[in-house]
């Protein structure tokens, strides 16, 4: 009698622990799913202007709680509205810590003045800009997110941000 209870009591606690490893697995996989729609809302610059290292670690904090819908200047108010209204908060201002909301800018870079640097190579987050050392460097229109992080390492200043379709010397 007590060997039929100790195998029943195995198997409910196991039972339990079963259940509790698929209902975690559950809440990680809703978490997972809420990073990735989040993570669509964002519009993909990359530029760390809400001081996270990208759109995705982004998502991942507002999941977390670590930080708030309002610090995606690119996004600007679109973008809150839209978390707010996916996450249920309050629409609130755009954080004026973290920048303030600008029209969507390429970077150009004048190749004459180019010195092949490939300091802004290294700085793209997103890989528009080709070039080789000491040879002009280019950016792939295409693929430039206008996130401006090419700016500040070039020595030469030859990259500027210019509305698309601007390519005017």
């Amino acid at each position: 009698m007590l060997a039929a209870f100790v195998i029943s009591s195995c198997f409910a606690i196991l039972a339990g622990y079963l259940l509790w490893i698929s209902d975690a697995r559950s809440v990680s996989a809703e978490r997972s799913t809420l990073v990735d729609v989040i993570d669509e809302i964002l519009p993909q610059t990359q530029c760390r202007e809400c001081h996270f290292d990208g759109c995705r670690p982004y998502a991942e904090a507002i999941v977390r709680g670590d930080a708030d819908i309002n610090q995606c200047p690119p996004g600007g108010k679109v973008v809150i509205q839209e978390l707010a209204q996916l996450l249920g908060h309050e629409v609130i201002p755009l954080n004026p810590s973290h920048g303030v909301h600008r029209p969507f800018r390429l970077a150009v870079i004048d190749e004459g003045q180019c010195i092949g640097c490939t300091k802004c190579i290294q700085a793209c987050p997103v890989d528009a800009i080709i070039g080789a050392a000491k040879q002009m460097h280019t950016v792939i229109t295409q693929f430039c997110t206008g996130c401006e992080l090419c700016l500040p390492p070039c020595p030469v200043d030859c990259i500027e941000m210019r509305k698309p379709h601007d390519h005017r010397a």
